[in-house]
């Protein structure tokens, strides 16, 4: 039954979410205007491989992370494995989320190093969310846009702000030797429900503590992903509108919304808070974009993901016994605590 429930509930969410925005565009002509306006199809095609290049990074994010723990894992394995995660991500099979399945699937490859194969999803993950709020508080930064007059700007802002704070110490804390050993984490693990897989997370992390040149790496690595993203994303608009908001902005507003990607929900979320933003942050002439051209934006976006879902869509074709495989492992052990912080279905924006 929990097969079935969850992928209906999270489509359920998606659907009225999408379908209040679309709406709410409606009423404003956005699609009409939009279908009247030229297109520059060069700066459509530029974003799409834009955002397939940030794709790239962040597959060999991935790889790096996982090399640094010794595992003898090929580029051409990670690629494929890494697709399929992206292709899951997107579309979901049962209750199985790209994390989970790609770290199943490496486990599958590398005999006896679930735990490392865990943790170099886990810390992927993390690396990629951190960035993400760190990209956009130093946009905030240079852009002085916590000095806008807009209510919604002005708690995004304090909000990418607090989250980079929180950030900070969560990912120096488990690093330090004396907080990652002995009582508290023993105490940490004895927490109700959430415990273990805390301590899943922790002992995950503890597996870089002198991999500190990896993670730097792989933490630049990520300001260029969330950068190319947010470049994509204008080109996106700027191949749409003819008024739209500057590339600093982007920065903060694409990080903001793609920070969504943390609820079980794939689609909505994202769509709905930059469309928010957009519509609520005055362009440089004093102007306004309407309500609605943001879902345009973001669903402009979503057609490039499904471009790049297709590369994972012909891996799955032609391993498609292995991959159901994997699922049936997933599934198996979707409900062990070790499992649980890598299940979860991310938004594609959310995987670098």
């Amino acid at each position: 039954m929990k097969r079935l429930l969850v992928p209906l509930l999270k489509i359920g969410i998606s659907a009225a979410i999408l379908a209040y925005l679309g709406i709410q565009a409606y009423r404003n002509d956005v699609f009409q205007v939009l279908a009247s306006r030229p297109k520059h199809w060069g700066l459509l095609t530029a974003s799409t491989g834009v955002c397939f290049l940030a794709v790239l990074l962040t597959f060999l994010r991935w790889y790096w992370l996982v090399r640094a723990l010794d595992l003898p894992l090929r580029f051409r394995d990670a690629l494929r494995m890494s697709f399929l995660s992206y292709l899951f991500n997107l579309a979901p099979m049962g209750i199985v989320g790209g994390d989970l399945f790609k770290a199943v699937m490496l486990a599958r490859h590398q005999r006896g190093h679930r735990a490392k194969s865990l943790a170099s999803v886990v810390v992927d993950r993390a690396i990629g969310l951190y960035v993400l709020f760190l990209v956009a508080s130093a946009a905030i930064l240079a852009t002085g846009l916590w000095r806008v007059p807009v209510v919604e700007v002005h708690v995004a802002c304090q909000a990418a702000f607090v989250l980079t704070a929180a950030g900070t110490v969560a990912v120096a804390i488990p690093l330090l030797p004396d907080v990652t050993e002995g009582k508290l984490v023993a105490r940490v693990g004895r927490l109700a429900r959430v415990g273990p897989k805390l301590l899943t997370l922790i002992e995950a992390v503890r597996m870089y503590r002198w991999k500190l040149p990896t993670l730097a790496a792989s933490a630049a690595i990520t300001v260029a992903v969330h950068s190319l993203f947010a470049l994509g994303i204008y080109l996106i608009a700027v191949g749409l509108y003819d008024d739209v908001h500057p590339l600093g902005t982007q920065l903060v507003f694409v990080p903001l919304s793609a920070a969504t990607g943390v609820l079980p929900i794939s689609l909505g979320p994202f769509e709905g808070v930059l469309d928010l933003l957009y519509a609520k942050m005055p362009l440089p002439d004093h102007g306004q974009m309407v309500a609605g051209q943001g879902l345009v934006v973001a669903l402009g976006y979503r057609i490039i993901t499904l471009v790049i879902a297709a590369v994972g869509l012909a891996y799955y074709l032609g391993s498609r016994r292995e991959v159901a495989e994997v699922l049936h492992s997933a599934e198996v052990r979707d409900d062990s605590p070790a499992a649980a912080p890598a299940d979860c279905d991310r938004s594609p924006l959310v995987e670098p």
